[in-house]
This record gives structure tokens, sequence and C-alpha cells, in this order.
């Protein structure tokens, strides 16, 4: 309970307070309110949001802190009939804390309306008791009625409201200067004296300090979505409403000092104790006649039980007395701990919905963070990871001298997380079930953006500003300055951006808008509102507290982490896919984890798409590391993040015998030895601490956060704890001090070890599908990348290059949603992949096509399909995507094994099946040519049907007599260019398939660079690459300079490349989107994409390129190729390519006759440019392979 005796002599308390939390309006944050109030000698304070009490425990906190009294209160609107009015609730007490619960929360659960939330006035009069209202001012039912002349409706009205809050309705007055308020004080002082109902002074304060009243207008126009000086925007506030002090409120209500003194009466009248800091679940229902304790005890050693007898089975244990010793004493250890604390009910909730998932085939993750190092989770299922074999402890998930809530991070399949969420709240109650708010803030870069609008700023101006603040979690204007130099120097030359920043300045941080966390749900052991009011959006759905995570712990509920995990999903789909095609029920659970066959793959950085470990920095360390047993995975894992990837080298070193393993005291060999001396897990510096200087693992946990912590009065006590308790244990003093000093520096880096085996556990099952099962896994994997389309690339490239495996373009006659594996070395493309194809289109192609066979032509398609799922824009998207082209009989067309199986099975007759075949390059122009025919006469034949009657020639088709004319048009059309299709391509798929810019040039290329896109390493050193601009956005610098950023694509990969001002105005004419172009320049790693980004230092054309390096073009003729007038041809041909004489490359013409061979080379003037235009006029002239580049 927190609580707070009023100040002696109070004279005045703000009742109507709006802080950051209001989100349309306010800007008071919490503790700065607290302070002033505190500073002005006021007793209490309210804060009085509207409709929301998003801010009440900080407020609680904050308060008390400073010695105030907190008053729980909000500003609500009250319907009654068409009219809505202002209200302010402010609780009395515990119970009026209740009913103000209540009300706000069914505000948002019934009163949504599209101006906002509102309370039925009939709901305010049911919840009334333990209530203070004041009448809204000027904005109240009343006050509007004054203000209306209509003063017998505002009597009645008075008379309503003082009957439903008896001896606790005031007259609310203001003095802010805002239009009519005058006018309402003197009618309402009037109408008060006459029924005899008492008034109150507010100054319904919104910002602290008067020169703050810009800024809110500011705020209040970002929310709105206005500018400042837009003339339609509603100016509801004055600067007059900061909070002011007793002094200036006093005199300000000279001539009504009953209004001054009511503000403390209410302040006096009002106690309300929130039970902060204790805990509540909700009942777990357990056998009659046993305790919870009892029964969490049974079910636990009933778990373990099962759980030991798999274990002794597959480790060929000879006693089992002792090998069960070590689980029974350590079970009996955290269960007591367990009950002492409080928890088993905890620990059955978790594991009554694991259990539930598991049994409806909701995938479960084995663990994460501290929670796996329980064995108790580990016997009742929660977690699949054996704590002892991996020397995990129990304490750094619950610690017996340090207490707080038990915390289980949960992995779920993600496209089922909901599933058992919804079950949560099917058991429990759907009123005692909620997830939880978050709150989005003004950031540094959104903010100045922001800014910028309101105040009419251009907007590139905003976009440069914007651009110049570092991108990294956590950035803050203060912070960009001190780190970017040419942020404070624009700002300083340039007025508009200063008034920006001034601006930016006051609004950086205030709260914003509401989310909704990731995956935290609270249980209630009633409904969640006796704990914390509910909020939810417009629809109703997404139902939340209005209390964020932790302030919802202190007022008593306990958080459960329902995450969703991709990679869950894709090993699911995997293994189903694996037993559908192949028919073997893969247990991905119980596979070995020392597969040497595995451990190759990785040693050779085959993980790409393998959890955790397919980046390539990742894959550049596993080749130094070489794993070759599960802990180097566990230690990868721990590894790969900025601050331990400096122990990377040791480690390496001392695993392949470079270095020599120090373990630092004798004692330490069997905590240290499977990381080879280096301390890696926080564990480690738990288990240290034990042993040398005799900790119990509670208190090492301690020691462990306050190393983490880095305070250095509590790490001075540390250290004399840990150098005496060492020392007394035969360790040198000297030793002992350098070795705290390695705790403290690493127990800054070391990571959550069960975090860490938990996720090696999933990359290892990962790494054993793709290896076992590569087309089933990379068909579940871009599954699950299918709308990240950077990935799919990767993927894609992966699958031809490194697994021999196909992957098929779209087809509307085998595909599914998602990709699928139709042989080892096929996977057919998702068609849920294909943009401007719905999901509901792809249900009634899927649907159609099982009921009723194969689609055989255009017009088939279209009869046999709503048109209004499938429409012009969703078959042109199947035509691009080439998922139409079985639907006309091609001169390359084939059928896969399926789909021949297919057909056979239906009795389907294809389009491919006619004698008469279409040249491949004229299908997708012919589909697009009939796709108004077929959608025209699908819809006649409809309505003839729909209406009884048939065409007056009969049934319609599109389809003539004969063979190639069964579709119109073929004679008008003509066929697209390998650009133009694989463009249209890229266009509906995000990414080229069946054909790439680069693959002409795939030789060539070769010769002039010197890695692929996706072998590009984050260094100095510089790299070049090839590729087609599939990206390009261009802007200008702070100095006006222009710049582009673009995203280059060679097949392999994409990354994005930067060109800076001199080099791009030297190039610009080259960086056109669909252009291939050469870059070198330096890479670094791209903190946002986690991939690599280029900072160009030269770009070539490709015709550039190939002057550079071609040694020359050469021309390979017979004397009966030459034509008679040979020499003016060639001249001809080759003038337009001539540069200035010496530039370009030379032309070599290579002679052959029957009784002579020569060579000739061509003068210096006839140097040309290796454009692929002249390369391409020499082919038409003398031959395909008669003309080539040399290099």
């Amino acid at each position: 309970m927190l609580q707070s005796e009023p100040a002696v002599n109070p004279s005045f308390v703000h009742l109507r307070v709006h802080s950051e939390f209001s989100l349309s309006d306010g800007m008071v944050r919490i503790e700065p309110l607290a302070r002033a109030v505190a500073d002005a000698g006021m007793p209490a304070v309210a804060v009085s949001d509207r409709c929301n009490l998003f801010a009440l425990v900080k407020l609680q906190h904050a308060a008390v802190e400073q010695g105030l009294k907190p008053i729980v209160a909000t500003d609500v609107m009250v319907q009654h009939g068409t009219d809505v009015s202002a209200l302010t609730l402010i609780a009395r007490n515990e119970t009026g804390y209740r009913n103000l619960s209540d009300l706000v929360s069914r505000a948002y659960l019934e009163g949504q309306q599209g101006d906002g939330v509102r309370l039925q006035r009939d709901w305010v009069s049911e919840a009334s008791e333990g209530l203070i209202a004041l009448s809204g001012g000027m904005h109240g039912d009343v006050g509007k009625a004054l203000l209306a002349g209509n003063r017998g409706l505002a009597s009645t009205l008075l008379v309503q409201w003082m009957s439903v809050f008896p001896n606790s309705f005031y007259l609310e007055l203001q003095r802010t200067f805002r239009a009519g308020e005058e006018d309402y004080l003197h009618l309402a002082v009037e109408l008060a004296q006459a029924t005899d109902c008492p008034v109150v002074a507010t100054n319904d304060v919104v910002f602290l300090y008067r020169d703050e009243f810009e800024a809110h207008e500011a705020r209040t126009c970002i929310h709105g979505g206005r500018t400042l000086d837009d003339p339609r925007r509603e100016r509801r506030h004055s600067e007059e409403q900061y909070l002011k002090t007793p002094e200036e409120m006093i005199a300000l209500f000279s001539d009504i000092p009953e209004a001054i003194e009511n503000t403390v009466e209410i302040a006096r009248r009002c106690n309300v104790d929130i039970d902060l800091g204790n805990y509540y679940l909700p009942d777990y229902p357990i056998p009659k006649g046993k305790t919870i304790e009892e029964y969490l005890s049974e079910v636990s050693r009933q778990g373990l039980n099962m759980r030991l007898q798999k274990l002794s089975a597959s480790k060929d244990v000879e006693d089992m007395t002792e090998f069960q010793a070590a689980y029974d004493e350590r079970l009996e250890y955290e269960l007591s701990v367990i009950n002492k604390m409080g928890f088993p009910g905890y620990f059955l909730i978790v594991m009554e919905f694991i259990q539930w998932a598991k049994e409806n085939g909701i995938p479960v993750g084995p663990g994460r963070g501290s929670g796996a190092g329980s064995l108790v989770a580990y016997s009742l299922q929660i977690t699949n990871i054996d704590p002892l074999e991996y020397d995990l402890l129990f304490e750094r998930f619950l610690n017996p001298e340090r207490v707080s809530l038990p915390d289980f991070d949960i992995d779920f399949c993600m496209d089922r997380r909901d599933e058992v969420i919804a079950h949560v709240s099917e058991r429990y109650g759907r009123d005692s079930v909620s997830q939880i708010i978050t709150f989005g803030t003004m950031a540094a870069k959104a903010v100045v953006r922001d800014v910028a609008r309101v105040q009419g700023k251009p907007y590139g101006l905003a976009d440069r500003l914007s651009k110049m603040i570092p991108f990294e979690p956590g950035m803050t204007l203060t912070k960009a300055l001190e780190e970017e130099p040419r942020l404070k120097e624009f700002i300083s030359s340039n007025e508009d951006a200063d008034e920006i920043m001034e601006m930016a300045f006051k609004l950086e941080g205030l709260t914003r808008n509401v989310g909704k966390h990731a995956g935290g749900v609270v249980i209630a052991p009633t409904q969640i509102t006796d704990y914390s009011p509910v909020y939810c959006d417009e629809t109703g759905g997404n139902l939340m507290t209005q209390l964020n995570m932790i302030d919802v712990e202190q007022v008593g509920l306990v958080k459960f982490d329902f995450l969703g995990l991709r990679t869950l999903t894709i090993i699911d789909n995997a293994v189903k896919a694996i037993f559908e095609r192949h028919g073997v029920d893969i247990d991905i659970d119980a596979i070995p984890l020392q597969d040497p066959l595995i451990y190759d793959d990785l040693c050779k950085a085959k993980t790409t798409a393998v959890f955790q470990l397919e980046s390539r920095g990742m894959k550049d360390l596993m080749k130094k590391v070489k794993p070759n047993r599960f802990a180097d995975i566990v230690a990868l894992v721990a590894l790969f993040r900025p601050g331990p990837m400096q122990l990377a080298d040791s480690f390496i070193n001392r695993k392949h015998g470079v270095e020599e393993v120090d373990y630092l005291h004798p004692d330490l060999k069997p905590v240290l030895e499977e990381t080879y001396g280096v301390m890696l897990y926080q564990e480690q510096v738990m288990k240290i601490a034990q042993i040398l200087a005799g900790y119990s693992l509670a208190a090492a946990d301690i020691l462990r956060k306050a190393m983490g912590k880095k305070k250095q009065e509590e790490m001075d006590k540390q250290r004399e704890t840990f150098v005496n308790g060492a020392v007394g244990r035969g360790v040198d003093g000297a030793q002992a001090n350098h070795i705290f000093d390695l705790m403290a520096k690493f127990a800054g880096y070391g990571f959550n070890k069960p975090h860490s085996v938990a996720y090696a556990l999933v990359a290892y099952q990962t790494a054993w599908l793709k290896h076992y099962y590569p087309a089933e896994f990379m068909a579940a994997v871009m599954s699950a990348d299918m709308h990240t389309t950077d990935k799919v690339v990767t993927n894609i490239e992966e699958c031809r290059r490194e697994l021999d495996i196909e992957v098929a373009a779209p087809d509307i006659n085998s595909g599914e949603y998602r990709f699928y594996a139709s042989a080892n070395d096929r996977i057919v493309y998702g068609l849920g992949a294909i943009k401007g194809l719905g999901e509901g289109a792809i249900e009634a192609l899927v649907e159609s096509r099982e009921q009723d066979g194969r689609f055989s032509t255009l017009f088939d398609l279209c009869q046999r399909v709503d048109g209004r799922k499938i429409n012009k824009r969703s078959l042109d998207a199947l035509t691009d995507c080439g998922a139409l082209d079985g639907l006309v009989p091609s001169k390359t067309q084939k059928k896969t094994q399926k789909e021949a199986q297919t057909e056979t099975q239906t009795g389907a007759q294809s389009a491919a099946d006619s004698p008469d075949q279409v040249p491949n390059e004229l299908v997708r122009p012919l589909l697009h040519a009939n796709r108004d025919d077929a959608i025209r006469m699908a819809e006649q034949k409809l309505q003839n049907e729909l209406s009884g009657t048939d065409d007056l020639f009969g049934e319609v088709s599109l389809e003539e007599e004969s063979g190639a004319d069964r579709y119109h048009y073929l004679e008008r059309i003509k066929p697209f260019s390998l650009k133009d299709r694989i463009h249209r391509e890229k266009d509906v798929l995000g990414l080229f398939l069946t054909a790439h810019p680069m693959d002409p040039y795939a030789a060539e290329v070769r010769h002039l660079v010197n890695t692929r896109i996706i072998d590009l390493r984050a260094g100095r050193e510089a790299q070049t690459v090839a590729g087609c601009i599939v990206g390009l956005r261009t802007m200008k610098s702070r100095r006006g300079e222009s710049m582009a950023f673009l995203t280059l694509d060679d097949k392999s990969g994409r990354v994005e490349v930067s060109v800076f001002s001199d080099l791009y105005d030297q190039n610009y004419t080259k960086l056109q989107k669909d252009e291939i172009i050469l870059v070198r320049g330096t890479t670094s790693e791209d903190a946002f994409s986690g991939g690599q980004k280029l900072r160009a230092t030269e770009v070539f054309s490709l015709a550039e390129a190939r002057s550079r390096s071609i040694r020359q073009i050469r021309l390979n003729l017979t004397s009966h190729q030459l034509p008679q007038d040979f020499t003016r041809q060639l001249a001809e041909l080759l003038g337009p390519y001539k540069g200035t004489i010496g530039a370009g490359c030379p032309v070599t013409i290579a002679y052959e006759c029957t009784d002579a061979i020569a060579e000739v080379s061509l003068g210096a003037d006839w140097r040309v440019r290796p454009e692929d235009e002249l390369l391409q006029d020499l082919r038409d002239l003398f031959g395909p392979e008669r003309a080539q580049f040399v290099y």
C-alpha cells in the first residue's frame, strides 16, 4: 500500500490535470508534475486524463516519493440522448476506484463512437457510489445549458446530478480566459447559490509552464493532423492552462474563495489506497484433499520420473539410483523455493496451457530465457531442456533472496499462438484475461518530422533533419547533436531548422499512441477491472489492460509471455510436409544432437535459412570455430553479439590448441572447461562466486546483477565479500581481486545460458531438416518469408546454387497458397507471394481446382471462379508471373509428374495436349490480349444461366475450331522482350524468377568483379559488385548536394548502395532503374536490415567496366560469310560506337578460308565502346557465335 499524509495548512489542490497520457492533448510528464506540485507547497494532485487511467501507478509512485496525496480521476464524455457533455469523475474511496475502473473500461468496451469514447448517463448513475463529480465547466451539460440561455434546463440537470452524487457534485469554475468562460462562471455561481450546490476552481492544466503553450498547440496539431496556421483547426486551449501556484489561483478566485477551499476539501475526502507490490494468481483447480503445493510436488515428481525413464534409456544408465539422486535433490530444492515464495499456481497454470497446446498440435518452443534453468519446468513439460545436463541454474530464474515474479517466455508457432491465448480466455473467463498495453512515444526522428509538418515547414527540410539523426535504438535529440556534428552545424546555420529543433526538444519522448505488447498476457483471479481498467480499439477488439507491463505487475497481476516464433512455424510445416511426401513421422525433439554430417555443414557455413546461424558474420565465425559438438553451437549463439565478440579470438584459438587454456584457478576447471576458459555465460560468473568465495547461488545471482549495473558502491561491497570469501578458502588475495575484475568485466557481456541452449537447439533442428529434407525445409522457410522479398531472393539462390533445387514459377494448376516441395529437387512457388492476388482469390482458385479439376483455358478459369474474387488486376498478376502459362499450349510446355497424375485421376484434358502450339514468347501477350474477352464472356454466360437462356449461337467460346487460333488476336500480338517479361515478373513477385537481367552477363561479370553480393563482408577493403538497379531513391544533402540510395540485385542477393555528392554528379546518368552497373566501395553492417550496406567510391556502366578489362572485340569469320561490301558494312556498324582516339576496345578479325588463316587488328582510330548494342549488331550481321568480347 502506498500512502502519504497531506501537508499542514494546505491552500489549493489542482483537480484537473491532463498528462501526456491524454494523448490528444496534455504534455505534462508525471514525475516533473509531482516535483512541481511539491515545490509549490500543494498537498495533493489529481491527474484526470481523457477517459483513461494510463498514469495511475506512475502517479502513485511519483506522488508518494514527493510526499503528496495522489488523487485518482478522469475526464469523461457523457451521452444523454443526443447530448454529449464533459464530466470529471474522482475516486473518493476504494469503492469509487472500482466503479471508476469499471466505467472507464465500459466506455471502451461499449461506448466507442466515431469521435471518441463515451459513457451513457445511466451507466454513471448506476456506478456513482464512492465517486465525486465535477460538472465539466462550460463544456458540461449544465454549463452548455447556461450559455444557451436555458437556465431552467440547467437547474434541472444540476439537481439531477446532485441526486446521483449526494454531497459529492461540484459546479466547476475556470478562469483560463477562453471565450465564454467568464459568462459561464457568473451564471454558474448564481445557479450554485440558488440550488445550494458547492463550487470548485480548476485550471484545466495541460502543460506545466506558461512558455509551453506553443509546444502544446503543436502537440494537439500532431494528434489532429492539422498545422498550426490552419484556420479550420479548433483552438481549445489558452496559455493560462499551466500549473499555477496556490497564490496565483487564490488571487484569480479572490472573489469566490470557497471555490479554492473546496479543492482542499475534495482532496481531504479522497482516500484511495491502491494495492501495490502484492501479486494475485487465478485459482488453479486441484484434486480434493490436496493443497496446491502438494499437487505441484506430485505432478512434478511424476513428470520427472517419465523424463528420467527416457533419459536413462537413451544414455544406457547402469545405476539408476545414483543417476536419479541428483535430479531428486534438485527437484526437492526447487519445489521448496517455489512453494515458499508462493508460486506453485504460476507453474501449474503455465503447465496447463502448454500441455493443451501440445495436445492440439500447436508447436511449442523448447524454452527461452532463464526459465529453462528450472528442473520443475522441465518435469512439467514447460521446457524441453534438461537443466542438469547443461549445468543451468534455477536461481537465475527464481531467486529466494530476491523476491521477484517468475516470468516464463514461451514460444509458440506464429500461426497458432492466438489459439492458445483464446484457450486461456475460455478457461479462466474472458473478463479475467487480457493482453497488455504499450505506449508509443515521440522518438527523435519522428518528432522532428511531426514538428516540421505542423509548423508548415518544407518536407525536404524535415527529411534532411531527420536523416541526420543516427538510426539506432534509444537515440535522442541530445545524443544526436553530440554524435553528429553536421546536425549541429546545420541547425546553427538554418533558422527554420533551429525553430523545428527548439519545439522538438519540448515534445520529444511524450506519449503519442497506444500499442499492444508482443506477447504479454495477464490472468486475474477475478475480473481484470478489479485490478486494472481495460482498453480496446474502435472495433471492440484487441482487449488490453490500461496499465503497461511494469505497472500491471505492480497492481498484482502476473504476466505470462505468449511469444510467436516463426521458426517453430517453419519446423512444423516442414515436418508435416515430410510426412505427407515421404511418410516419415519425425519427432523433431528426439533427433540426435551429435550427427557428424550436421556439424560438417556448420563448419562449412552451409547455414542460409538456419535459425540464428544464417547471417554473414555468423557464417564467418562458424568457419573459424568449426563446431563439432552441441556445446559449440550454444557458445556460438552467446558469442555472436557486439560485446562477447571480443572474446571470440580467445575462444577459437583455445579450442584449436593455438592458445593455452587458462582456467584462472584449478577449482574453476569444471565451470570453464566447456568454453575453454573463456567466461561466456552469466551462470559461470555465479558458479565462480560459489566455488571460490562461498557464495550461495542466490547471493551469486545478486552479485551478477550488481556487476551488470556497475554501481560503484555496491561493487565495492561485493568485492570485499568476494575477496574475503576467496582468501578464506585459500585463494591468494591478488588473484582473487584479479578474478573479480574479470568477472565484473565479463558479467556485462555474459549471456543467459538457458536462452543460448534453447536457441542452439532450435538452430540444430533447422540445420538437421535442411540437411536431410532440403526441399521441404526451404519451401517452409520461403512460405514464412513470402512477403519479405530480399529473404526470398536469398533463399531461391540458395536452392539453385547450393542445394540443386529448382524453384518453379507459380502455376494455378499445381500451386497452393504456400510454397511446397513437389519433388526432392523441385519447389512450387507459393501463390500467396503474388502481389495483387488476395487470400480470398487463392482460396477460390484452389477450391475450384479441387472440385472440378484443372483449369484448361483462360475462359475456363474465368467461368469457374467468382469474378468478384478474380478480377482484371488478379488476372494480370497471374499472367505476368507465369501462373497462367499452362492455359495456353506452348512449344516448351512440360508437365510435372504430379500434374500428369492429377490429370489421370481427374480425367481433365489440358490445353497443352493440343497438337497446335503457340510460341512460348507469345503465351503471356496472348493471355493479356484475351483477358477482357474472357471476363466478358464469362459474365455473359453467367447472366444467361441465371436468366435460363442460351446465347443466340449456343455456348460461348473463345476458342476457334482450329489449332493456333483457339485464342483470338494471335496474329496481332508481339512477343515480350526478355527484359519486359522478367520485369513484369518482378513487379508482381518482387523478384526475378524465371530469368534475371544478369543472366546474359554471368560469364563476363566474373571477369569484372571480385565478389557476389551474397558474399560481401563488412570491412575497410574495397569490394566490387555488379547488379541490376531494382530500387532507387534520390535526395538532397544538408548542403543541397544530390545523393542516391540504390538497391542492387545480382541474383545471389541484394544490397543497398549509397552514392554521395560528387560521385553522384559524375554518374547520375548511369543510375537508372533496371540498368546494370558495377560498383566499387566499402561495406559495413546495416543495423536496420541486419545485412550489409555498401558506400560507393566508384561507379561504372557495364560498357565502362568492359573497356577497362576487355582485351579485344573479336570477329571469327570465314570466306563464305563475308558480304561483298564487308568493309563498308563493318565501318557503318562500328562508326556510332567509336570514341576518342585511343579510348575504347580494339577490334580484331580472325579470318579463315580454305587455304589460309589470318588475324587482323583494326587501327587505334577504330577502337569502340563495348556496348551490348554493338555486340548484338555484329551478331545480327555475322551470326550469333561469330562476335565476342575477349577478356
